[in-house]
């Protein structure tokens, strides 16, 4: 299924090629893996640190920069999307605009590195991560929610080839 995905990179960056590929790759897999079968629009802002917590401090009231933020345009059941999309369609473009994601591509250079993976990977679960927000998933308690978003990450980020490789 073709989705449109706005991909804005804040910063010029050498891996702008290989970054905005698996963000993409990570979209539509997150979207089959999910069972959504309609065409969806999703706005992504690649950016840095300074940029991201400039819209963390804005939306959330958080002074500090973060990994990725994202802002679903709808109130969706996580592991349950609707039957029937046409409320959610914009008549417009005939598209679901999910929503918008932000992700600071120096934090997620730096976990990386912390975390012992590549860029690439921590790119893509990052991406992972934020689609699963737009589709309804969230993490506030420590206990079933988590388990089943960080499940759903994890098998879907086990289900694309080459997501690891640099």
């Amino acid at each position: 299924m073709k989705h449109k995905i706005n991909l804005v990179f804040e910063q010029l960056s050498l891996q702008r090629f290989i970054i905005g590929n698996i963000i993409k790759k990570c979209i539509h897999s997150t979207l089959e893996a999910e069972g959504v079968k309609v065409r969806c629009e999703i706005n992504v802002l690649v950016t840095d640190d300074a940029g991201i917590r400039i819209i963390n401090r804005e939306s959330r009231d958080l002074d500090k920069p973060t990994d990725v933020l994202s802002f679903p345009m709808f109130q969706l059941t996580a592991g349950d999307p609707p039957k029937d999309w046409s409320e959610y369609e914009d008549p417009a473009t005939g598209l679901v605009p999910l929503g918008d994601m932000c992700i600071s591509l120096e934090r997620a250079v730096a976990q990386a590195q912390e975390f012992g993976h590549s860029t690439r990977r921590e790119v893509g679960y990052l991406t992972i991560h934020s689609m699963l927000h737009l589709l309804g998933y969230d993490h506030l308690d420590e206990g079933p929610q988590k388990r089943q978003m960080r499940g759903r990450e994890e098998a879907i980020a086990a289900s694309i080839p080459n997501m690891t490789r640099d």
